[in-house]
């Protein structure tokens, strides 16, 4: 089952930054799309919960230099 998250962001100040965390997001297993909004600090991720964790995820984006964490409410 796919589900769609939102994420918020930090430390983008650039669109290579949307870049190195889309390619960032991309490569975690489960993930099947990633969109970063560098306006909105923000990431919409569709993943299977099943495979992909919201700790792989931020991980994956830790590792590329960023933070993200899931918005909630």
């Amino acid at each position: 089952m796919v589900t769609t998250g939102t994420f918020t962001v930090k430390g983008m100040t650039c669109d290579n930054c949307v870049r190195h965390v889309q390619q960032a997001l991309q490569t975690v297993a489960g993930v099947s799309s990633a969109s970063v909004s560098l306006d909105n600090q923000q990431a919409t991720l569709e993943y299977d919960p099943a495979i992909a964790t919201v700790e792989s995820m931020t991980a994956a984006v830790s590792e590329a230099g960023y933070t993200m964490e899931e918005k909630t409410g």
